[in-house]
Parts: structure tokens; C-alpha cells; sequence
């Protein structure tokens, strides 16, 4: 089982001295992975939605500092060696399939093969207004620039003609270090997002759900996957859901045979002084199942 840190881009780690301490910090132990969180922008007084909380507002002040999602990560990647990068999630009908390619193929590249692409559709509508964009067709251009991507990843001189996205003959370098490319993990647990990583996911991220919903979306994720010629057993699943607060060790081995990959919490404290104590603690409670 591998453990990762979510949110880790926000609060007090938002800032440069934020993300050095706890960068460094799992990198120095059995941490495998921080996931970096995305919004180009909260429009003030928004009424979609937010999918995982009760409330239907995202947690925290609207006016909170949330980094862009890869520079983060490019700026933890200059000063660790070990653990892993990525985003959860960047949400991908907003951003330009070509660049975005660009911008992950280099991240992974400087990292030596260190970054998976969280990926999600949006759900804030708002946003996608303020950025001149469509919010309908972002499930179908959300798996048409993931092809795209993917076709410049691996593609001596790439071309696609998909419906939201074509080029012909482009030259893109660097490409990724890892084979295929960068590694796609779709996020959400919402029976389309099982659906979306059966179909084209090297991993699945049911960000909220519950112990019996993930037995349900896992089996759809996996029918979906032999569905297009796909072993849905090679498709990683990460939750978030493990609390190191409230569970057992023994809780995280009922997830494990679930068929969970990995497990991802929130940083234990925003304290910076507190910090180094707190992720020691965290190591040990979870070293008897944790992997790079």
C-alpha cells in the first residue's frame, strides 16, 4: 500500500517555505506522493455545487492562495529526489491540450519520471465562464484532449484529429521519461468518472467514496475497462477517504483488499513548526504497510 499527502498545495503550503517543508519532509520518508489542488479562479457568490461536501462549498475561504497546480510541483520537483508528483486534480477542459502536454511532458522530464496527472472535468460552472469556456461538452473534450496529449507523448511527429482537437506532423519535445507518457489517474466517484478511467485511466481516484460505492464504481471502472479491450486490474485506485486520526492500521488492509493502491490524507498539521513531528508520526503509524 502506498500513502500519499492531498491538499498539499494549499493553506500554509501554498507559500514557498510551505512547500519546501513539506516536500522535503516526505521526501525523507515513506510519503510516496503530494497532490497538488487547481482553480484558476473562485467567482465570488457561486452557486454550482461543490460534489464533495455536504455543504456544496469548497472548504476554506473563497479567497484562499491555491498555486497553479504544476508550478507548484515543478518547484517541489527542484528540491526533492524521491517522492512522487501529482496533481488532484487540474482540471483539464480548461486548459489548451497542446500546452497542457507541453507543460506536463517537462515537469516529467525535470523530475526524472515523477508525475502523474490527476485529472478532472470541473464542476464550478462559474469558473468556466469567467475563462470564456464551455461547461456542456467538458466530459467528451475532457477524453478528446487526453488523446491529444497522449499522441504528443508518444508520437515521434504527432498528429490527431479528434473533435475538439487536431494537428498534424507536431513535433513536441521533451517527451515524457515514463513509457506511454504521463500516467492519466481520473478523478471523481461519480459512475461517469468510473466509466472515463476504465475507458482511458492508467489510474482511478474515487476522491469521496464510501466503502460500499467503491465496491460498485471499482466493478464499473474494471467492466468498462475489458469493455474496450482494457485489463481493469492494471488501472491503479487511490482514495482519499483514510483519516490517520480516526482508522487502524487494520481498517487500511480492508482497504487494501478492496483492491486499493494507494491512500491519500490530508497534512497532518498546517503548523509549520509543528510539521516535521507530526509527518515522523504519521510515517510510523502507516510503516507497517506503506510503500514507495
Amino acid at each position: 500500500m502506498k500513502f500519499g499527502i492531498m491538499f498539499a498545495s494549499t493553506g500554509a503550503f501554498a507559500s514557498a517555505e510551505g512547500a519546501t517543508a513539506i516536500a522535503t519532509l516526505a521526501d525523507a520518508t515513506n510519503i510516496e506522493s503530494i497532490w497538488s489542488v487547481e482553480h484558476v479562479v473562485i467567482p465570488d457568490g457561486y452557486q454550482s455545487q461543490y460534489p464533495y461536501s455536504e455543504s456544496g462549498k469548497i472548504p476554506g475561504a473563497d479567497d484562499a492562495n491555491i498555486p497553479d497546480p504544476l508550478i507548484w510541483l515543478a518547484y517541489c520537483a527542484a528540491i526533492t529526489k524521491h517522492v512522487r508528483l501529482a496533481t488532484g486534480i487540474l482540471i483539464v477542459p480548461q486548459r489548451n491540450p497542446v500546452v497542457l502536454a507541453k507543460e506536463c511532458a517537462s515537469l516529467d522530464k525535470l523530475s526524472n519520471g515523477r508525475f502523474d496527472l490527476g485529472i478532472g472535468v470541473g464542476w464550478l460552472e462559474e469558473e468556466f465562464t469567467a475563462l470564456g469556456l464551455p461547461f456542456d461538452d467538458r466530459g467528451p473534450r475532457t477524453d478528446d484532449y487526453v488523446a491529444a496529449m497522449r499522441a504528443l507523448w508518444t508520437q515521434d511527429k504527432a498528429s490527431y484529429n479528434g473533435e475538439f482537437a487536431k494537428f498534424e506532423g507536431a513535433i513536441q519535445r521533451p517527451q515524457p521519461v515514463q513509457d506511454g507518457g504521463v500516467p492519466i489517474v481520473v478523478g471523481g466517484h461519480s459512475k461517469a468518472a468510473a466509466r472515463r478511467a476504465g475507458r482511458l485511466g492508467d489510474g482511478f481516484f474515487p476522491i469521496s467514496a464510501t466503502e460500499d460505492e467503491l465496491v460498485g464504481l471499482l466493478d464499473l471502472m474494471k467492466s468498462t475497462a475489458a469493455e474496450h479491450g482494457r485489463d481493469g486490474d492494471r488501472i491503479t485506485v487511490t482514495v482519499g477517504s483514510w483519516s490517520p486520526r480516526r482508522d487502524s492500521i487494520d481498517k487500511v488492509k480492508e482497504l487494501e483488499q478492496l483492491g486499493i493502491d494507494r491512500l491519500i490524507v490530508a497534512p497532518p498539521t498546517g503548523n509549520l513548526e509543528k510539521l516535521p513531528e507530526a509527518i515522523e508520526q504519521l510515517a510510523e503509524k502507516i510503516a507497517p504497510v506503506a510503500t514507495r
